[in-house]
């Protein structure tokens, strides 16, 4: 019986795949990515699935399914104290400032945010409840309420499949950008085995820079608050806006935001109206907001049909309403995609990763 892609999408669609690997060793991954690549047999990774609309046709090639376990946390700039007692992971004394913890691809990435919740440790706890896995985080250097992974990566540990080496990147070498990195840029080039994050130890969160989140909390922005309170803030945001997998609620059959926000030239942004969110990037760019841009364009919440639609409950989310197929999907996001381009004369991108479909 083949393996069907929609059972391991978010999406919940895609045809089957052509050949299933589930790899549980970094062994299993890269004989799989060798022998692949030695037959010229096309290679689909397959992470969380979250991320990912695949054709109804399915697949032709491989799919390896990442399904490496594992995290490992080290005690990292450290000040030696004889007479302090162990830090909260027994792997160092109370003097240590913070912690590597290198993460198997193949972990979900909330798990490894309630890890370092539950042990101290500051960084990602505003990433609360984004589904898939750890593996892709750095790919498309996935952030959400004030957090980056890029801002607490310390390296990504890859198979490099044009040179046929294991490689580690460190951060600097990553080409992070909003929902972007080198890994993105060269898509299936490198394969990723492990990320070591460096994180900071505290009960209290980084501090707090998306208004939405200080709001819910009762804080100002910059200001800090325990980590336990901001991970449960977070994922009560999410679940109001269909954004944490429930089987049962059809906005959660999405990608999650199917467009990035823009970033546009100084002069696209000027000719926006008046009040279209605006934020100055380094370069002199300016990022805008995609939900607003497709609201403002008369694409308000649930429009669509009875098999496919923008969520109920936010404007960035495509949705799976039971039946749909990837051509409804992709017919969707047309016709959004086209209407905020005649209206504003901006071009929206899409997040997810497109396997066998295309909106061109």
């Amino acid at each position: 019986m083949p393996e069907w892609l929609r059972d391991h999408t978010s999406f919940r669609i895609g045809g089957p795949a052509g050949r299933w690997v589930e790899a549980t060793t970094e062994g299993q991954i890269l004989e799989t990515v060798r022998a692949c690549d030695a037959s010229g047999e096309p290679l689909l990774i397959l992470s969380g699935g979250s991320n990912l609309l695949v054709s109804d046709a399915g697949f032709p090639g491989t799919v390896l399914k990442i399904a490496t376990r594992g995290i490992r946390a080290e005690a990292s700039f450290c000040e030696f104290d004889a007479d302090a007692v162990d830090g909260p992971l027994g792997s160092g004394p109370a003097a240590c400032g913070g912690y590597t913890v290198t993460v198997a691809a193949g972990e979900e990435g909330d798990d490894f945010v309630a890890y370092a919740v539950a042990h101290e440790l500051v960084g990602v706890e505003a990433l609360s409840g984004i589904p898939g896995l750890v593996g892709a985080t750095p790919i498309q250097n996935v952030g959400a309420y004030g957090q980056e992974v890029s801002q607490t990566i310390w390296n990504v540990r890859t198979y490099d499949r044009a040179t046929a080496a294991v490689r580690t990147f460190a951060n600097a070498d990553c080409g992070f950008g909003y929902r972007h990195s080198r890994f993105k840029a060269e898509p299936g080039r490198y394969v990723v085995l492990e990320v070591t994050f460096q994180l900071t130890q505290g009960s209290l969160s980084a501090p707090i820079r998306f208004g939405e989140l200080a709001r819910r909390l009762g804080v100002e922005g910059g200001q800090r608050a325990p980590l336990g309170l901001v991970r449960e803030a977070v994922l009560d945001l999410r679940r109001g806006k269909g954004m944490v997998a429930d089987p049962d609620d059809h906005d959660t059959w999405s990608a999650g935001s199917f467009f990035t926000n823009p970033i546009l030239d100084a002069d696209v942004a000027a000719a926006l109206p008046e009040d279209a969110p605006r934020f100055p990037q380094p370069d002199g760019r300016v990022k805008s907001s995609a939900a607003w841009l497709i609201e403002r364009a008369g694409f308000g919440r649930g429009f669509g049909n009875e098999r496919t639609s923008l969520s109920t409950k936010h404007t960035l989310a495509l949705t799976n309403r039971g039946t749909a197929s990837a051509a409804d999907v992709v017919a969707l996001a047309r016709t959004v995609r086209d209407g905020v381009r005649d209206r504003f004369g901006v071009t929206l991108v899409p997040e997810p990763v497109l396997v066998g479909v295309s909106l061109d």
